[in-house]
């Protein structure tokens, strides 16, 4: 029987994680601000006009630009008011606003230095998150599997390295890829798990320390054929969900 064990958002593409005790899911969208925004790190082409799809590496991220774990943030969706403990005195920015744009990147052009790749540009529009899919798709972390990665690698691994939005708990290591195709209820809401989450460099930052510590996809890689840690999964009802929750699997329907 899996269960939520944490869920978490993540505001602003790249920073840091906000946990949470639980929040609604709503049919065919993703996770409720999260990635909501992004820096962009020179000009992307991004289109607020008209937002799609475009590589992690055109913004602040953590698979380029590891210093970011070391700023600890926060975001309040009610006043979009982003919030950054670290790089000298704490910083508070609304982001809906363009002043408290311009300031937030003016403070992140001092702290990215010499990784900009030209002017930090705060990126948002109505509706878009800035995920590594272009599916409106929730992420999901199976527990298990992060601690079989931490017997290949022989070290801890934070399952925040992993930047899921639901952690569960009580399945098997790599169970979760038998949920692909797969409906189930979990709260008040119904998924169908749709693909398997490779992973990236990003999964190789301690969120605690921000020193790219461990190589990840490569142990992956190197043990298993493949670098796929986690799943996603589309809402197709939506409902609250909460941690404790239990995941019930819907029987497979045959012809």
């Amino acid at each position: 029987m899996a269960s939520i064990a944490s869920l978490y958002r993540y505001p602003v593409k790249g920073f840091s994680a906000e946990a949470l005790g639980g929040t609604a899911l709503h049919p065919h969208r993703r996770f409720d601000a999260d990635r909501i925004y992004a820096i962009e790190n020179g000009p992307s082409g991004f289109d607020p006009a008209a937002p799609s799809y475009q590589p992690k590496a055109k913004f602040l991220c953590l698979m380029k630009n590891a210093r970011l774990a070391g700023l600890e943030t926060r975001f309040d969706p009610a006043t979009h008011v982003w919030s950054i403990d670290g790089h000298g005195a704490p910083f508070a920015a609304d982001l809906s606003d363009p002043a408290g744009r311009a300031a937030t990147e003016a403070f992140l052009t001092g702290f990215m230095g010499d990784e900009r790749r030209g002017p930090l540009k705060v990126l948002s529009a109505p509706g878009h998150a800035f995920t590594d899919v272009g599916k409106p798709y929730i992420s999901f972390i199976n527990l298990s599997s992060v601690a079989a990665v931490a017997d290949l690698v022989g070290e801890d691994v934070d399952p925040l390295r992993f930047r899921a939005n639901l952690y569960l708990d009580g399945l098997e290591p790599w169970q979760e890829f038998e949920l692909v195709g797969r409906e189930a209820t979990l709260g008040g809401a119904r998924v169908r798990f749709a693909k398997r989450t490779q992973r990236c460099a990003a999964t190789n930052v301690n969120p605690a320390t921000a020193a790219r510590d461990l190589d990840i996809p490569g142990t992956l890689l190197r043990n298993l054929d493949h670098t796929d840690c986690g799943i996603y999964a589309e809402v197709i009802a939506g409902g609250d969900v909460a941690i404790g929750d239990t995941l019930h699997l819907h029987e497979i329907e045959t012809g």
